[in-house]
């Protein structure tokens, strides 16, 4: 690799498998700070139902976009992508090596491949009409219409993440380009950094079984009582920080759409589809190297060997 691009790991994978702890051994074994790239945790006050890292946890390690939006504003790939590049000129001034941790791969591709997202001054109208399409006929709707313009993207994106179908859409009528065209054509240019790019994995049985003792967990630490919280500060469905795993559900029991029961259940559900999403996007994307749980006697061989190819590979 290039000696001047600017050395980054990459630690990723699905919900539950384990990254949290796996990445704090390795940043202490090699002096790094972690980013965090996922979607819930950058937001205060919502720390049970992101299975958010705590102070105990990090053990001293510096962890960069934690705690750093309020549940009322939105978060959205290019916002994490300032913040994130921010976090990693600070940390590379203080010659550390950036771990970015977490499984929000669509933030992590567009992170590492320095994917530019295309904006318009008119996307704000356009985006407002498709918003409101989707509250007066729903998110099925408004995912048949990009069906009908971008089938790709459609496929990749789940029809109830109405925020990237709106963004798909939107690009399309600002652009007239697909905007799956469009994303391929940027992940396919040359990353400016010399990374090592992992994804942990285990056997999907035992991975649903973590998923679902993790939201038992998660119920017994008070969920349901954070979740009430954040509806007597305002915070309701139509937020994007509200839309994350185990909020939606338990705030549509706390509104009275269904039982707790009827809310963990589909929370366990949604979640272990999640992951099995996850795991999709990660088998597609390129340079990616896994590594299997089943196959490693514990996290210390699995920190053994990402320092063993760092110093093999990566420049310093």
């Amino acid at each position: 690799m290039e000696r001047d691009r600017l050395p980054l790991i990459i630690l990723t994978g699905p919900t539950a498998v384990g990254k949290t702890a796996l990445s704090i051994r390795l940043a202490k074994a090699l002096g790094g700070e972690i980013i965090s790239a996922d979607s819930m945790q950058v937001y205060r006050h919502m720390d049970i139902g992101s299975a958010k890292v705590t102070a105990e946890e990090m053990a001293g390690v510096p962890h960069h976009l934690i705690d750093v939006l309020e549940p009322t504003e939105d978060l959205n790939v290019v916002i994490f992508q300032q913040l994130a590049k921010k976090a990693l000129k600070e940390i590379r001034s203080r010659g550390h090596i950036p771990i970015v941790v977490g499984g929000t791969g669509f933030y992590i591709q567009a992170l590492l491949y320095d994917i530019d997202f295309k904006e318009n001054p008119e996307g704000d109208k356009i985006r407002q009409e498709l918003e409101a399409l989707a509250r007066e006929k729903g998110a099925g709707y408004l995912h048949q219409l990009l069906e009908q313009v971008d089938p790709e993207s459609a496929k990749a994106i789940h029809a109830n993440n109405v925020k990237r179908v709106t963004r798909a859409l939107e690009y399309f009528r600002q652009t007239g380009e697909k905007i799956s065209v469009h994303n391929e054509t940027e992940r396919r240019k040359p990353s400016p950094y010399a990374f090592l790019y992992y994804v942990v994995d285990m056997e999907r049985s035992r991975l649903y079984e973590r998923i679902d003792r993790r939201v038992d967990q998660m119920l017994e630490q008070g969920l349901v009582e954070e979740v009430r919280r954040l509806k007597a500060m305002g915070c309701h469905r139509g937020m994007v920080s509200m839309q994350g795993l185990g909020y939606k559900e338990i705030l549509d029991y706390l509104d009275g759409r269904c039982t707790l029961e009827e809310a963990i259940y589909i929370l366990k559900r949604d979640t272990r589809h999640f992951a099995k999403r996850q795991i999709t996007w990660f088998k597609r994307e390129r340079d990616v190297r896994w590594l299997d749980r089943e196959q490693m006697a514990d996290d210390g061989e699995i920190v053994a060997r990402i320092l063993r190819e760092m110093e093999e590979e990566l420049p310093f």
